[in-house]
């Protein structure tokens, strides 16, 4: 059984049912999971980062000259198809913002049974979590983050992920390598995601608030990713974040202009994961979004969506 993920739990009470065969599970027939998923060691494991590298390593030129060819229509035209693997790479991201997502489910539970039962603990950990600034030192903030994601607090960056992300490290490749294949593994996501329009499943729903193929998924792993990433190789979330979300533009921006509409079918839904991407991040900033993503095209998207909606619910009855 498919799990929809929800982007939010409005004091859900999410229950945790025992599978037909014994093992833990969402309900009868479904796939078994453990609390072990909650745990760094199940964060993004080495068999699932290493095809990431690889099916960056296998595009790393053409990558490159995407990444300095972005704003040249022409150039991108004969660059994107020479990509190989853009599927492959977006179910990895979308599972690993599935686990992602997983996870901060069962840390807002967390956050709610401390906060009710044990307040004189919270807060001083949330008083401490507020002291942590840009120029404090990363140790230090990842020492104080581990103590508040531990209470179920959501921080900036996530140090379980850091830690998993920096045990994945190859034995033979330079930390520049390694911070240069980084940069390019979110371009390729970036020039990727208009892919997902000729998705019958990339539609938006009003409902779930989500997507039925659970990519706005999406959005959490590529926020948490890159701010562990970047953390680990100590360079600028923001800045790197902010060149994603130009890469997507773009890339968005030209899906309005091809002509065949089984491929931009669900255009609209797609362009909202620009905006899921800056309400989950404390990095991106909806003036940035306008910079480079106009707001009235999500405006449209949005009433597109709804409308879209209204007449299937229409039809239904």
């Amino acid at each position: 059984m498919d799990i929809l993920f929800p982007r939010r739990v409005w004091g859900r009470t999410v229950s945790w049912r025992p599978h037909q065969g014994g093992a833990g599970g969402w309900g009868a027939g479904s796939t078994p999971l453990h609390w072990g998923c909650l745990a760094p060691a199940a964060m993004p494991t080495r068999p699932g980062s290493l095809l990431l590298q690889k099916l960056v390593s296998e595009n790393m030129d053409t990558l490159v000259q995407i990444r300095s060819n972005f704003y040249q229509p022409e150039q991108m035209a004969v660059l994107l198809p020479r990509l190989t693997g853009s599927d492959s790479v977006l179910k990895r991201m979308t599972i690993i913002g599935e686990i992602l997502s997983f996870r901060s489910l069962a840390q807002e539970g967390l956050r709610e049974v401390f906060t009710s039962h044990c307040p004189f603990i919270m807060g001083p950990i949330e008083c401490v979590k507020e002291f942590v600034t840009p120029e404090t030192d990363i140790k230090v903030t990842l020492s104080i983050f581990e103590l508040a994601t531990a209470a179920g607090l959501p921080c900036d960056i996530d140090p379980a992920l850091v830690v998993a992300l920096s045990n994945l490290k190859a034995d033979n490749a330079s930390p520049e390598e390694e911070y240069k294949a980084a940069c390019l593994l979110l371009v390729f996501v970036a020039v990727s995601l208009p892919l997902l329009a000729a998705d019958p499943s990339s539609f938006y729903s009003i409902e779930m608030d989500g997507y039925s193929n659970n990519i706005h998924c999406l959005a959490k792993a590529i926020i948490q990713l890159s701010a562990a990433l970047f953390t680990i190789y100590n360079k600028n979330i923001e800045t790197h974040l902010k060149e994603f979300l130009l890469l997507a533009s773009v890339c968005l921006l030209h899906l309005g202009q091809e002509t065949d509409k089984l491929r931009t079918r669900n255009r609209e839904s797609i362009s909202l994961l620009m905006h899921l991407m800056v309400e989950e991040s404390s990095f991106l900033t909806a003036d940035m979004l306008e910079s480079c993503f106009p707001y009235v095209l999500l405006r449209n998207a949005y009433r597109e969506v709804f409308r879209e909606s209204t007449l299937a619910r229409l039809a239904a009855h």
